[in-house]
This record gives structure tokens, C-alpha cells and sequence, in this order.
């Protein structure tokens, strides 16, 4: 069960920004290979985005589980939505999908 003030403080990253990446590390120092695959996905695509280090905000790392109903990280989220972990961000990268999504975001520039 996650409480009020850890569910406001998910809300509050996830309004923050239209693309968030809830990982181990930053996109520079990422500290597990599948948070630097999908922070790698994203910089591929030159994506516009904010990063949560759970490592930082230890009191999100089991709540997000719970929030999102997803058991491990990274966690990528648009628009408040779980796009999912490094698997199927790497998937939709792979067949353009998420340069969709992230264009609709307004993340990346149109083409």
C-alpha cells in the first residue's frame, strides 16, 4: 500500500515533465545495464526528458512498484502513462514506435 504523500510525490514527477525516466542512476552514470539501455534509447532519439534517480528517493523505489503495478526498473513514463521497462522501450525503439510516441509527446522534434 502505498501512502498519500508518496503517491502526490510519484504525481508530482510524473505532471513535471511529458517524458519521465524512473531509473538506477542518471542518464550519465547509469547504474544498471537496462536503465543505460533506455536512457540510451532516448538520447538516440535526441528525446527531451526528465530522470528520476530511485537510488536518490529511496521511498519511491518500492511505491513506484506498487503504483505502477511494474516489479523493476527503469520505469518510462509519457503523459503520466507507463510505456513500460528497458525491454519494450528497446522493442519500440527498434521499429520506431517510440520516436512516435515521444513526437506526440512533444519530446522530439517532428521529422
Amino acid at each position: 500500500m502505498i501512502d498519500e504523500a508518496t503517491t502526490r510525490m510519484i504525481r508530482e514527477h510524473l505532471d513535471a515533465a511529458p517524458v519521465v525516466l524512473f531509473m538506477k542512476g542518471t542518464p550519465d552514470f547509469p547504474q544498471c545495464g537496462f536503465s543505460a539501455q533506455t536512457a540510451g534509447a532516448l538520447r538516440a532519439l535526441k528525446a527531451s526528458y526528465r530522470h528520476v534517480n530511485i537510488f536518490e528517493e529511496p521511498q519511491l523505489r518500492e511505491a513506484l512498484k506498487a503504483y505502477s503495478n511494474w516489479p523493476t526498473y527503469p520505469q518510462l513514463y509519457v503523459k503520466g502513462e507507463l510505456v513500460g521497462g528497458c525491454d519494450i522501450v528497446t522493442e519500440m525503439y527498434k521499429s520506431g514506435e517510440l520516436k512516435t510516441l515521444l513526437q506526440h509527446a512533444g519530446a522530439i522534434g517532428g521529422v
